[in-house]
């Protein structure tokens, strides 16, 4: 059953409680630390991005066109539509030969609010490039193109390309092709379901690769490198994920998913956490996600300072004064570490 992981105070009372599941375990597959129930099913959502572009590096199109690192995390990301990622979509897509009619995530404003105001005030129209899952696309397309598929229906879950996404996904996550369950994420894409245990399973291989056979052992370092050399792709400026990932100065790499679904990587110890919110809030599962890391030693006093507008989060009022507050309230269970 999910426990609560984090409460929300306004003045002196706790106003909200997310409840919530955490599962951490190393690259075996040993559970090292959890709340809650680690058999809790979920989509990975937007969290599974790092893992499906195994199959880009695979594929030998980073080569063929040329890819770079920056481009790779972006690949990752669920950006926030700034002038870099745009640009970094757009560039992507040149390299291709092709333009933003390939790509299928759809219209979507940039999550930068700050540049979806400029683009209105100038009269500019979002679009696929804005969308935060085109980084996926472009590196989806890039596969294709690579191995000969056709580009039309590329988001199709009986595609050849998202066929080999779920055989990857399936290894990955120590999970049978048939027990994954298949939905369509919000960008038009197949999405996974299984336990938060599996999704733990899948970062720690990430994190520590050294089982993983050649060359998913490869393609996991090239794209964790890349992350966590660009971290301003993965989410943006202020994003969770960029920030996150900057304090941590290489130790994690990490990847947000929609609904309260979060997941990272801890390099130096070769683990993987994942985190689900049962209500889907975003703001509760950066808070979890900040209080488990610290309780596993990953993060320091300092490096919570440095991510306080996450690990606590101010409630405002109209008025733009402080009314209350995020705080994380759970202990992890540790099995022997």
């Amino acid at each position: 059953m999910s426990e609560n992981l984090v409460v929300v105070y306004r003045g002196e009372l706790i106003e909200n409680i997310h409840k919530g599941d955490i599962a951490v375990v190393d690259s075996d597959g040993r559970v090292v630390a959890s709340v809650g129930n680690i058999g809790k099913k979920s989509y990975m959502r937007s969290a599974a991005k790092p893992i499906q572009a195994v199959n880009v590096v695979l594929s030998g199109a980073l080569e063929e066109y040329g890819l770079t690192e920056k481009e790779l995390s972006i690949m990752c990301a669920s950006h926030r539509g700034d002038k870099e990622h745009v640009e970094t979509i757009n560039g992507i897509l040149e390299k291709l030969g092709i333009d933003t009619t390939y790509l299928k995530c759809g219209v979507l404003k940039p999550l930068d609010e700050v540049r979806a105001s400029e683009m209105i005030r100038d009269g500019l129209e979002f679009d696929e490039v804005t969308c935060n899952c085109s980084g996926k696309h472009s590196g989806m397309l890039a596969a294709c193109l690579k191995k000969g598929y056709p580009l039309e229906d590329y988001t199709d879950p009986d595609h050849p390309l998202q066929r080999e996404i779920l055989e990857i996904i399936s290894m990955f996550t120590e999970m049978k092709i048939e027990d994954i369950a298949i939905g369509i994420d919000g960008c038009g894409v197949p999405v996974f379901g299984m336990p938060i245990y599996n999704m733990a399973i899948a970062f720690a291989k990430m994190a520590n690769p050294s089982a993983l056979e050649s060359p998913f052992r490869e393609a996991s370092e090239r794209i964790v490198n890349a992350m966590v050399s660009y971290p301003e792709m993965v989410s943006g400026e202020g994003g969770f994920d960029t920030v996150l990932m900057r304090v941590a100065k290489g130790r994690i790499f990490s990847k947000m998913g929609a609904d309260g679904v979060f997941c990272a990587g801890m390099r130096d110890r070769g683990w993987g956490l994942a985190i689900k919110i049962e209500d889907g809030e975003a703001a509760s599962a950066y808070s979890a996600a900040c209080e488990a890391l610290y309780q596993l030693g990953e993060l320091n006093e300092e490096d919570l300072r440095d991510l306080e507008p996450f690990y606590h989060k101010d409630v405002f009022n109209n008025h733009k004064i402080k009314v209350g507050q995020y705080t994380p309230d759970f202990k992890l269970t540790l099995f022997g570490f």
